[in-house]
């Protein structure tokens, strides 16, 4: 049984983190496969959105525990080399954080640790009214990971970023759309179909327009206002020359609905 479960169908890209038993930890049989697929994702036209979700009843229980502290290798790595090591697997909240396609967290459970900077990482976050948020890198002594110390303050502020962080207080999905870490929370029961209906809505949506708002969206905090108003111009204009733009506007003439090809 493959530890990662790739399908598309309706221009949806499906990422399931598919070890159940185990809470789906995080590790090389997820991510190298992820990174892989995300990569070709990136220009694949078949694919107008992602979700990452977990099977059974957790969306990611965070990094292997087991394999902490080197415990498995059969040659241990230097300092150095776990360094690239882990940089190489940070690939994977990074592409689902700036790819050019929308990305979408279906957290159907748990998702502590790991799996809460995968979560943080997508551009959406849908809960299952079971889903549940924890840092816990405080638990097995560690720092944070995958994200995670970046996405949080930016979504909830350094100060509830530092609560999460320091008392690793796990909280529910009520709670996590409160403070603002997710969008939407949806009941448990059809929640893969309630996803999948968002997200085929965004897949067969103006792509080139999500690209570019996704692109500003993302610099935005960080650059100044001057240097945002011009790369708008930019983006704008350069929204305003593909089909989805005709055929909104002509939609919107004709007060029928928008039927986008995504280019």
């Amino acid at each position: 049984m493959s530890d990662i479960l790739f399908d598309l169908h309706n221009k949806v890209l499906t990422i399931t983190l598919n070890k159940p038993d185990k809470l789906n930890p995080i590790g090389d049989t997820m991510s190298i496969p992820a990174i892989e697929r995300l990569k070709e994702a990136v220009t694949d036209p078949a694919v107008g959105c992602v979700v990452l979700t977990g099977a059974g009843r957790a969306f990611c229980a965070g990094g292997d525990v087991s394999n902490m502290g080197g415990a498995g290798a059969s040659v241990p790595m230097t300092y150095e080399e776990n360094v690239e090591h882990q940089r190489m697997r940070h690939e994977f909240p990074l592409l689902l954080h700036s790819m050019p396609k929308v990305t979408i967290a279906a957290v159907n459970g748990h998702a502590m640790g790991a799996g809460l900077g995968l979560a943080a990482s997508c551009d959406l976050r849908l809960a299952s009214e079971k889903g549940k948020f924890g840092t816990a890198f405080a638990n097995v002594g560690l720092g944070g990971d995958f994200g995670t110390t970046w996405q949080l303050n930016r979504l909830l502020g350094e100060s509830k970023a530092k609560e999460l962080f320091f008392l690793t207080d796990i909280i529910d999905a009520d709670e996590a759309l409160r403070i603002g870490l997710v969008n939407r929370v949806l009941p448990a029961e059809g929640f893969m179909d309630q996803v999948c209906e968002i997200a085929e809505r965004i897949a067969n949506g103006p792509l080139v327009s999500y690209r570019w708002m996704k692109e500003n969206l993302n610099q935005s905090s960080h650059v100044e206002f001057r240097t945002m108003l011009d790369k708008e111009a930019v983006s704008h204009l350069r929204c305003a020359q593909t089909e989805d733009h005709k055929e909104g506007v002509a939609a919107f003439m004709e007060k029928r609905s928008a039927n986008f090809k995504g280019r």
